[in-house]
C-alpha cells in the first residue's frame, strides 16, 4: 500500500511546496498540516530511491560490475528413488551362437528297468551257413567162412560199411582212430554145435555169449555193450575155448554180423 502512496511523490511535492507556500502565514494548524505532508514525501521519496536500485545479482547494473566468482563445489549425489513398475515383456530376441561342446559329464547311477516291449517282428532267413565237423566211426560186417578157427580174432570179409576203414578185414579187429564212446554189437547164427564166443578189448574179453545148439535146428546168439575207447584201442570177436564151442556159422542165408560206431567223441581231446 505503501507503494501506490510513494511513487507519486515528486508530484506530491511540488504540491505541498505550493501548499506551503500558500499557507505560509496561517496558523498553527496549517503549519502542522504542512510538516506532516513534508515528512510523508521525503519518506515516499527514499523509498522510491530504494526501489530505483538495481539488483547486485544480476549481471548488469547502473555501475560497472566486478569479475565472476568461480564455479563452487558439485554436490553430493542424491539418494537412489523408488524402484519403477515392471515394463512391459520385450520381444524374443535372436538365437545366439552354438557353444562349443562341454566336457563329458561323470556316469550316472543306473536307472530303474522300464517296461517290456512288445516282440519284434520275425526277421528274414539268414543264409545256410557251413555245417559244423562230424566226427564219424562206424563199420558193419558180415561172416563168409562157415566154421572160424578158435581162440582168434573172427575174420569178418563180407563188408557192409566200412567208408572210415576203422575196421580191418585182414585181422578182424577194429582200431579206435578217435576216442570216444562207441556201441558194438554181434548176431551169430548157430550151427551143427554149441557156440561160445567173447567180445575182446585189448587182449582181454569184456562180455560172453553162449548158446546150446539144439539138433535139427538153427539158433541165434547175440550181444552188445558199450565201451569207452582211447586212440589205438582194438576190439575183435573170438571163439573162447579150444574149439568143442565152435559152432558160429554162415551160408547164402544166413548170416552172421558184426558191428560198431563212435556214439560221441571226447571233445577235451578234440
Amino acid at each position: 500500500m505503501y507503494g501506490h502512496l510513494i511513487h507519486p511523490a515528486p508530484k506530491l511535492q511540488v504540491v505541498v511546496s505550493g501548499l506551503v507556500q500558500e499557507h505560509t502565514m496561517r496558523g498553527s494548524a496549517g503549519f502542522l498540516l504542512c510538516s506532516l505532508l513534508l515528512l510523508l514525501a521525503l519518506h515516499g521519496t527514499e523509498v522510491a530511491a530504494q526501489d530505483d536500485q538495481p539488483d547486485p545479482k544480476m549481471s548488469c547494473a547502473n555501475w560497472m560490475g566486478g569479475a565472476p566468482g568461480h564455479p563452487g563445489h558439485n554436490g553430493l549425489p542424491g539418494r537412489d528413488g523408488k524402484d519403477g513398475k515392471d515394463g512391459q515383456k520385450g520381444d524374443k530376441g535372436e538365437p545366439g551362437l552354438q557353444g562349443s561342446k562341454g566336457d563329458t559329464g561323470e556316469k550316472g547311477d543306473t536307472g530303474a528297468e522300464g517296461p517290456r516291449g512288445f516282440p519284434g517282428h520275425m526277421g528274414m532267413k539268414g543264409q545256410k551257413g557251413e555245417s559244423a565237423y562230424v566226427y564219424r566211426s562206424a563199420f558193419s560186417v558180415g561172416l563168409t567162412e562157415r566154421v572160424p578157427h578158435p581162440n582168434v580174432p573172427i575174420r569178418f570179409t563180407k563188408i557192409f560199411y566200412n567208408e572210415q576203414n576203422h575196421y580191418d578185414a585182414s585181422t578182424g579187429k577194429f582200431l579206435c582212430s578217435i576216442p570216444g564212446t562207441y556201441f558194438f554189437a554181434y548176431h551169430l547164427t548157430v550151427y551143427l554145435t554149441d557156440v561160445k564166443v567173447s567180445l575182446y578189448k585189448k587182449d582181454k574179453a569184456v562180455i560172453f555169449t553162449y548158446d546150446q545148439f539144439q539138433n535139427n535146428n538153427v539158433d541165434q546168439a547175440s550181444g552188445s555193450v558199450l565201451l569207452h575207447l582211447s586212440t589205438g584201442d582194438e576190439v575183435w570177436l573170438q571163439v573162447y575155448g579150444e574149439g568143442d564151442n565152435n559152432g558160429v556159422y554162415a551160408d547164402n542165408i544166413n548170416d552172421s554180423t558184426f558191428m560198431g560206431f563212435l556214439l560221441y567223441p571226447d571233445t577235451d581231446d578234440h
